[in-house]
């Protein structure tokens, strides 16, 4: 490979929107790559009572570095379009950000890169983190692909594979997986610089989805082995969060681990246990130990159990519909 420490040529355009993609493009502007604009998201209303404007990480990060910044509503607006074509870059790189039409990703003369966290082809979509911990997978990794017509199809770039550990939720791998992608991105950039591209089509045999997360499938069903109870959990923290229905209450599970004792109780049985909460599984106990009654914050499982005023045996059933696992 040629000298990767001299300052890269490559005019680039750098489209992001959370922490994530931020992280990425800081690792970019430090490398000395020339980035010649930023596309974000719009500023949104957030704060308390919704009264304060909240820009994106990358806008954040953009103005920091002194970056030009576009946060177009639509991605074919002819004034957005002008004006990314304007920047007259080579190479669009894409970290976290929406779905982009032919006009756009097909617009500089070397493409558009994306970055992925998967091993891809397998997850893919909005949520590959996600899935890959609700899978109970034990490795997964990033992709650098160039973009084409169907989402996360493209061919392969660069991959970088990283374990994930038993005990792992999303938000860790997410954590960890932010500092890999970027250093995977970089390691991309340098191969593109230096015409050292080498590109693999993606085996439509290893093909697994990856589709977006939504509360309503956070719900734990006990009908499901306690393997895969546990994996929900871990899966669904941080956010949006495993949950179960108590006496009509949402009750959230932001951490657990299990016992592999045989219950001698129906599925979704709550027995308590000196200071241990346990839910029967088919298989065996999940044993809470952080959790988050609806409208409160969330506790270790001995405040939580001290504000129930249980006490000990059978303390309750949860309510859950059964799910295809």
């Amino acid at each position: 490979m040629s000298d990767l420490v001299t300052r890269p040529a490559l005019r680039l355009v750098f489209m992001g929107t959370p922490e994530f993609a931020a992280a990425s493009l800081q690792g970019v502007f430090d490398a000395g790559f020339q980035i010649v604009g930023v596309v974000t998201a719009t500023d949104k209303p957030g704060g308390r009572g919704r009264a304060t404007m909240v820009t994106s990480a990358v806008k954040d990060k953009a103005i920091e570095l002194g970056l030009p910044v576009l946060q177009p509503e639509k991605l074919r607006d002819p004034a957005f379009l002008e004006a990314l074509q304007a920047w007259q870059a080579d190479l669009f790189v894409v970290v976290a950000f929406r779905m982009l039409p032919e006009i756009v990703w097909s617009m500089p003369p070397w493409g558009t890169i994306n970055l992925h966290g998967s091993l891809l082809p397998a997850y893919r979509g909005a949520a590959p983190i996600h899935w890959a911990v609700l899978n109970g997978e034990r490795e997964t990794g990033v992709t650098i692909f160039f973009l084409q017509h169907a989402i996360d199809t493209g061919d392969l770039l660069y991959q970088e594979r990283m374990p994930i550990s038993p005990e792992e939720t999303t938000g860790s791998v997410y954590q960890r997986m932010m500092a890999i992608g970027a250093r995977a991105l970089l390691r991309s950039l340098h191969l593109i610089a230096a015409n050292e591209i080498i590109l693999r089509p993606q085996d439509p045999s290893l093909v697994s989805h990856a589709p977006k997360i939504y509360p309503d499938m956070a719900q734990l069903d006990f009908s499901w082995p306690q393997s895969r109870l546990l994996n929900w959990i871990r899966g669904m923290t941080p956010v949006p969060g495993a949950w179960f229905m108590l006496e009509g209450k949402m009750v959230k599970v932001h951490h657990a681990t299990g016992l592999a004792e045989q219950p001698d109780q129906p599925p979704g049985t709550l027995v308590l246990n000196g200071k241990i909460l346990q839910i029967a599984a088919p298989d065996g106990w999940i044993l809470p130990l952080e959790l988050q009654l609806e409208g409160r914050r969330r506790v270790s499982v001995v405040d939580f159990i001290n504000g129930m005023n249980w006490s000990p045996g059978i303390v309750g059933h949860i309510t859950y519909q059964t799910a295809s696992p």
